[in-house]
């Protein structure tokens, strides 16, 4: 385990923890990545693939796969209900975040994130394999959506009203209203740029340290308490279509303890697309 005085210190595992449960069979390692190839060229050996486009979405509305879906899927990952997954994967672990902030929305939380993710494993020439496992499929029950971790746009507007803090997890750029996307991903952007009025600028990426790992208590709470993200307070973070944002709703939530913090999937996809809703600009 990882310890650096995390309100939730057992949500994060370290990479030799990892490596000596590789046999447990209460434990399913899962990879997510943003490169969805990433797998295919090598991963930890048991691991499955959870990849967030093809099996996580819904193929024909915009939205997650639904409670029965999720169950069908759980069941041929061979995971059950008390199975313990362990996400890892590539860019700092965001796609690992978002893989298991939907897994919470379905009720299942014994999930742990492995620090320093696919970056951190291979740099210490850990073993990968190509091949691809099968486990036994399981009898899995979800529970229903849990709504006190998701954001929706109805939520946001109340947010706005109550002034309610806000962040914004996008590069600056993107908060300025100077890209309409995140860079490198044109096809990715909105009809309009900027911030949602109000939203503190604090980028996911200042959460991790250059080897990928995350920052410790102290830097983050200084990160975070110092744009006024305090934990006595409703926070929603968002980013672009919420893959980012829940980087940063792990750290708030499970590094730093923080009670009630949501996840605002529709992110600036929805908001910089929706009639009528104000934006803001520096």
């Amino acid at each position: 385990m990882t310890n650096q005085g995390y309100a939730n210190p057992d949500v994060l595992v370290s990479t030799q923890w990892t490596a000596d449960q590789l046999k447990d069979e209460k434990i399913r390692i899962a990879e997510s990545d943003e490169d969805y190839l990433l797998y295919e060229q090598g991963h930890i050996p048991g691991a499955v693939k959870v990849d967030w486009f093809t099996i996580l979405q819904d193929p024909v509305r915009r939205d997650f796969i639904d409670k029965k879906a999720f169950e069908k899927l759980m069941s041929e990952l061979g995971i059950a209900n008390d199975t313990t997954v362990v996400f890892y994967g590539d860019k700092s672990n965001w796609f690992a975040c978002y893989s298991l902030w939907l897994f919470h929305l379905y009720g299942h939380t014994r999930t742990k994130i492995m620090d320093g993710g696919r970056a951190k494993w291979a740099a210490e020439k850990r073993p990968l394999t190509k091949d691809v496992p099968s486990y036994p499929k399981t009898q899995y029950k979800a529970e229903d959506p849990d709504h006190n971790i998701r954001a929706f746009r109805d939520d946001v507007s109340n947010h706005l009203e109550k002034k309610l803090p806000l962040v914004d997890v996008r590069s600056p750029q993107e908060y300025r209203g100077e890209l309409l996307h995140m860079p490198g991903y044109p096809q990715e952007g909105a009809m309009r740029g900027g911030h949602i009025p109000g939203a503190k600028s604090i980028p996911w990426s200042q959460a991790v340290r250059e080897d990928q790992t995350f920052k410790s208590v102290d830097e983050l709470q200084k990160l975070y308490v110092g744009q006024g993200i305090t934990p006595d307070k409703d926070i929603i973070a968002y980013c672009r279509i919420g893959e980012r944002s829940s980087h940063t709703w792990f750290v708030l939530k499970y590094l730093l303890g923080y009670p009630k913090v949501k996840n605002y999937d529709g992110s600036w996809t929805e908001w910089g697309n929706l009639v009528g809703a104000p934006i803001e600009k520096p």
